[in-house]
């Protein structure tokens, strides 16, 4: 086993769950808020199985979902624009809580929070279909197009999953107005998608063929 790649991928993943536990319950004014709770249970529990899962089945992918570093000076702009969504939204998301501004039925956190782990469960495909697949807009060494699975209805599956996730995240929370900074993902992802779209066409063979085989980037007949 990798130690200094498990090193990494635990500091990480702590480091994560502190950030998000900290722009949550500490706007919220307590840790007494269940909704708080169970949106951590639904992002880091599934978050922690896959990654064991990548540790002991694919360690590179694993070592590619863990760097973060863009090199596209464009993509450096989105990670940017969706860290700000992200600690936006959270906030907001707390001192709905806390103040009761525009808080949902709890129903609806229970419908959304079911919404968000069939994106998560989707997420997974895309992660075991695809041993390419990086955090970052790169062609890797020896990397060829793959068409087949989820990727024979849409040309960029993780995204679709990721747009379900996200737009989840704030109804589980249960606050509308923490809604609001997260309608800006979609506009984020078609900006993302147009980049990395121009970089593949351009560094990875085959692919400008599969855009003419597979028409929609996002949302099958849609987009």
């Amino acid at each position: 086993m990798d130690r200094k790649l498990l090193t990494q991928a635990i500091a990480k993943y702590a480091a994560g769950a502190a950030l998000v536990a900290l722009l949550l319950f500490l706007p919220a004014g307590t840790f007494r808020w269940p909704r708080g709770w169970l949106f951590m249970g639904i992002l880091f529990i599934p978050m922690l199985a896959a990654g064991v899962v990548m540790m002991v089945r694919n360690p590179a992918l694993l070592r590619r979902r863990l760097n973060a570093r863009e090199q596209e000076m464009q993509q450096k702009q989105n990670i940017a624009l969706s860290g700000g969504m992200f600690i936006v939204g959270f906030v907001l998301a707390g001192l709905d809580y806390r103040f009761s501004w525009l808080q949902m039925p709890v129903w609806v956190s229970g419908l959304a929070a079911a919404l968000f782990l069939a994106g998560y469960a989707l997420f997974g495909e895309v992660l075991r279909e695809n041993e390419y697949l990086s955090r970052t807009v790169e062609v890797q060494q020896d990397q060829r197009v793959v068409d087949t699975g989820l990727y024979g209805l849409v040309r960029h599956p993780m995204y679709a999953a990721t747009l379900v996730m996200f737009l989840a995240m704030p109804i589980v929370l249960g606050s509308l107005i923490a809604l609001i900074p997260f309608l800006a993902y979609p506009a984020i992802i078609v900006r993302r998608i147009r980049n990395e779209e121009q970089v593949l066409e351009r560094d990875l063979p085959g692919y400008t063929a599969y855009e003419q085989r597979v028409k929609h980037r996002l949302l099958p007949r849609i987009w």
